[in-house]
């Protein structure tokens, strides 16, 4: 069954430091944040239909809500399910809404759809809305800051900078 191998020389171990790739390998399990750190998508985070969450959430990540959240939210983007429910402030890149929130929403995009219920004011670059949505607040767009424009008036002004 088992049969005994002529003595061979040893084989030697690896070099670690000279092959990349087991360097890599390593550095990965000794930095756990540096799977966070490559360019690889991120996962969505879900936070579940029976799950609540007293307290703020935040990340740079996506996010969809099908519980309930007590707290502000800041994330980069947020999908609101059905029964999802949030009752804070929201901060995001974009927001899908099919669920209720109650609180403001700031975001470059906002999507609410037909099932939605949103109570609070909404700063945004961008606003669809589905007819059938329930929006209760102020739609308030976003202003671009504007270079200020200099007046030629034919005085001379000295500017110094602060010490």
């Amino acid at each position: 069954m088992f049969s005994k191998q002529p003595n061979k020389a040893p084989a030697a171990a690896p070099d670690r430091t000279s092959t990349p790739s087991i360097v890599s390998e390593m550095n990965t399990f000794s930095d756990p944040n540096a799977a966070r750190k490559s360019a690889s998508p991120k996962v969505a985070s879900l936070i579940a239909e029976d799950t609540t969450i007293d307290g703020g959430v935040s990340g740079d990540t996506e996010l969809h809500v099908d519980g309930t959240i007590r707290g502000d939210v800041a994330v980069a983007r947020l999908s609101i399910g059905e029964t999802g429910q949030i009752e804070g402030a929201i901060q995001a890149e974009a927001v899908e809404a099919r669920g209720r929130v109650i609180g403001s929403i700031t975001a470059k995009q906002v999507r609410l759809y037909a099932s939605c219920h949103i109570d609070g004011d909404i700063t945004h670059e961008q606003l669809t809305m589905e007819a059938g949505a329930f929006f209760q607040g102020r739609s308030l767009k976003f202003q671009r800051n504007t270079a200020p424009v200099a007046q030629i008036t034919g005085e001379v002004i000295e500017i110094t900078a602060a010490e």
